[in-house]
């Protein structure tokens, strides 16, 4: 039979107190399981742990050497159990993320700063990409939990609502003629990257009414939100963004927002379906609730 930690315990208050009696009331066990354990060792590694003087007891040589060691391992036993009970109540932990940038930069946010005020012992990271790299990075597992722009249509992906997006159509600020959809099929864009969820809800918008995207004249294909921004601001042409991306360039007049509606575009959440959800994880999507209930 292998040595395992209770028969350690009880090796160590016996030691500790030189008496079997008094050890096995100390651990709320029989004198006779204190007794079998003590010689269970002994007769396992063929050497004696304690001298019997008269009615006591004292450890041997060798039994002083493993007192030592029985006790580095039952403290190390736990410090394992400790670490178990820490991620269990988050009080230590780390958790991954990947967002689009829109999400990234402007919605996740004020969830991240709610988050560490809880679970401030929780490390998060947060990477960067576009829709279909950050279901990419899900499902290769290098980040639990993924939030992007548009749907995903993948078997292995959990994907459910969290937020929801106005989108508007911008240009730089100063007078203009009347929008119509003349004018968008004749205006000059300012896009985002393919698999970009903000250029795939605007090219959907466009076909709803009846614009092909392939036929506008597209200036320039940039790779981030705020690019497309500065490239609106220079004059280049037109962009659909967030509205949370133009907020501040429009405030301050340098992007005016068409009048032409959009609709509005979920966020979602994503996850492999197959991997075991931490509880950081869980922790975080409760997080997210306050801010996603009617009238948050």
């Amino acid at each position: 039979m292998l040595t395992t930690l209770e028969h350690l315990r009880i090796f160590v208050a016996v030691a500790e107190r030189e008496h079997v009696t008094k050890a096995a009331e100390a651990l709320h066990v029989t004198q006779s399981a204190a007794s079998g354990a003590i010689a269970m060792i002994e007769a396992r590694h063929d050497i004696k742990l304690f001298n019997r003087v008269g009615r006591r007891i004292e450890l041997t040589e060798a039994g002083r050497v493993f007192l030592t060691e029985a006790r580095a391992v039952l403290a190390r036993a736990a410090d394992a159990e400790r670490t178990l009970a820490e991620f269990h109540g988050l009080q230590r932990g780390s958790l991954r993320l990947v967002a689009s940038q829109t999400i990234a930069s402007y919605w996740l946010p004020p969830t991240l700063a709610r988050f560490h005020t809880r679970y401030p012992k929780v490390e998060v990271s947060v990477a960067l990409a576009n829709t279909e790299s950050a279901a990419d990075t899900v499902l290769s597992g290098a980040a639990e939990l993924g939030f992007i722009e548009g749907e995903m249509d993948d078997p292995a992906l959990a994907h459910w609502q969290v937020a929801t997006d106005a989108m508007v159509l911008v240009s730089r600020h100063g007078e203009a003629p009347p929008v119509t959809l003349a004018t968008l099929r004749e205006a000059r864009w300012i896009m985002r990257e393919r698999g970009s969820g903000t250029r795939s809800t605007f090219e959907h918008a466009m076909r709803g009414m009846e614009i092909d995207p392939d036929l506008l004249d597209i200036a320039l294909t940039l790779p981030s939100n705020e690019a497309v921004l500065a490239a609106v601001r220079e004059g280049v042409g037109c962009a659909a963004l967030s509205q949370r991306v133009v907020e501040a360039a429009v405030a301050a007049r340098m992007v005016r927002i068409l009048p032409i509606s959009l609709p509005d575009r979920p966020f979602y959440a994503i996850r492999q379906i197959e991997r075991y959800q931490s509880r950081a994880a869980d922790a975080f999507l409760e997080t997210i609730k306050p801010a996603t209930e009617p009238g948050a």
